[in-house]
């Protein structure tokens, strides 16, 4: 029977089982932090710029607010972050690290060190067309939505 679905050939398992171990790599280094991934990722983005708008985040992150805000508050519970309403737009809010939020950068430092060590086996070139090939996967997915037809 020819054209049915099968385990072996489907991509999208292909990128659940490494997106499933590339977390766990994640998992040891981020709890001796005291963070999850996701919470990581919005910490990396307010580390390259503090003094983000919820929505650049979101942006940057490609999260919802549904799915960012909650990150947000527990951060905030953390004391790494300060959620602050706009004065000019209340609608807005803008958030910034704390004192513990900017020290946690420096502690975090060796985390992508460690992750690399796992991908010892990859030549340099080979980590650049991963990281090209999966930004041109995003785009697609993004701009044709097509799981949504």
């Amino acid at each position: 029977m020819p054209n049915l679905p099968n385990l072996q050939n489907d991509l999208g398992f292909d990128f659940y089982v490494a997106s499933r171990l590339v977390s766990q790599a994640y998992r040891e280094p981020l709890q001796e932090l005291g963070l999850t991934y996701p919470q990581y990722l919005v910490m990396l983005v307010l580390w390259e710029e503090d003094g983000q708008m919820v929505s650049q985040i979101g942006e940057k992150l490609q999260l919802d607010s549904g799915t960012l805000t909650p990150l947000l508050k527990r951060l905030e519970s953390a004391n790494l972050i300060h959620r602050n309403r706009s004065e000019s737009d209340e609608r807005k809010v803008v958030i910034e690290l704390t004192y513990p939020g900017k020290a946690l950068q420096a502690k975090a430092k060796d985390i992508p060190e460690k992750i690399g060590t796992s991908l010892n086996s990859w030549e340099e070139n080979e980590l650049t067309n991963l990281s090209t090939l999966t930004k041109k996967l995003i785009k697609d997915f993004t701009q044709t939505n097509s799981w949504k037809k």
